[in-house]
């Protein structure tokens, strides 16, 4: 760390349960892919109550993660608390980044579609493509034109939400990634902070991936995992552009 550079406060939403063992791996996960900056990460439970424009001040990134056993696409008394948080999050001018459920929910909370289809769901390292957008956008632009990236969803977004704009897509769901015009808000369906390790931690906390979701086997998945040191970078890249020193 430079001496012009301070460490960030970072506040994490999740919406886990009280002993998911992915509460604290999420926020390991987002420290190893920030580093070398130095954010400190505190968990905003979206479960518990409503984020107010105070619980945002003096907050430099807001990140949103995966989500364990919840959902945006089938919801639950949960979901209008959160997703009136995240609207919160979107007027606040806060620079935030959302990967998987953050990404589906961010898209139901601004007026897009969200949907359960186990059909296109991806699990493991999947190719994807950037658009035109994404090639010329200051955070995703450092990217290669295909990258590859660790995924693990069977919820998708349908529709994006009006004022976004798509920057990426895979060749069995078109919205893998957006960001909005008008805040500094950026939404990936894939896990930019995750790595092969953790792509295997998540495998193993949550098995119904392999027993219910992906039609393959842990030994065929495991076989095509790759390491995407590249999607990684966006993380770091965004901090750059929206927080810088």
């Amino acid at each position: 760390m430079t001496a012009t550079t301070r460490p960030l406060r970072s506040l994490l939403l999740q919406v886990r349960d009280p002993d998911d063992p992915m509460s604290g791996h999420e926020i390991a996960s987002f420290e190893r892919a920030f580093s070398p900056r130095t954010v400190r990460i505190e968990i905003f439970d979206l479960l518990d109550r409503l984020l107010t424009h105070k619980d945002l001040e003096g907050v430099d990134l807001v990140l949103m993660g995966g989500s364990g056993a919840y959902s945006a696409a089938t919801g639950g008394a949960w979901l209008p608390m959160a997703l009136d948080s995240l609207r919160s999050v979107y007027a606040s001018g806060v620079p935030a980044f959302a990967s998987c459920w953050g990404f589906q929910a961010m898209a139901a909370a601004m007026g897009g579609e969200v949907v359960n289809d186990r059909s296109r769901a991806e699990i493991g390292t999947h190719p994807l493509e950037l658009t035109a957008a994404g090639r010329d956008d200051p955070v995703f632009g450092h990217l290669s034109a295909s990258f590859k990236a660790q995924m693990g969803h069977e919820d998708l977004v349908k529709t994006l939400p009006p004022r976004a704009t798509l920057l990426a897509s895979s060749s069995r769901v078109a919205n893998q990634a957006y960001r909005f015009e008008d805040a500094p808000v950026y939404c990936t369906q894939f896990h930019p902070e995750l790595d092969v390790s953790g792509i295997l931690m998540r495998l193993s906390a949550y098995p119904r991936y392999l027993t219910e979701v992906s039609g393959e086997t842990y030994e065929e998945i495991v076989a095509k995992l790759e390491e995407t040191p590249e999607t990684t970078r966006l993380l770091t890249r965004f901090v750059e552009v929206f927080v810088g020193d």
